[in-house]
């Protein structure tokens, strides 16, 4: 019985891995199928699809680019606090302004 119990944690770690990586799977899926954002008409819903953009920073683009007009170039999402070179990298392919 013990190890019928052992083995059903097993079971749940290898789904629960499995899981995560065909997540992350499909988000390079996106990439690689010309999906695009664009970073000055994007909702929050659609920015939190780019990787490492939750909530709290795809409302910071979209204030930004309520301040400050809409960016002229996809690299300029480095100029919104807390998005920086590592963001920017992981998502250079994924972001345009047009």
């Amino acid at each position: 019985m013990l190890k019928l119990k052992k083995m059903g944690v097993v079971v749940v770690i290898l789904l629960t891995v499995m899981g995560i990586a065909v997540s992350g799977y499909a988000k390079e899926v996106e990439k690689i199928t010309n999906y695009k954002i664009n970073i000055n008409k994007a909702t929050a819903e659609e920015l939190t699809k780019l990787d490492r953009v939750g909530k709290q920073y795809a409302q910071r683009i979209i204030t930004y680019r309520e301040k400050n007009g809409p960016f002229e170039k996809p690299e300029d999402i480095t100029k919104v606090k807390g998005i920086g070179k590592q963001i920017w990298e992981a998502n250079k392919d994924v972001i345009t302004v047009k």
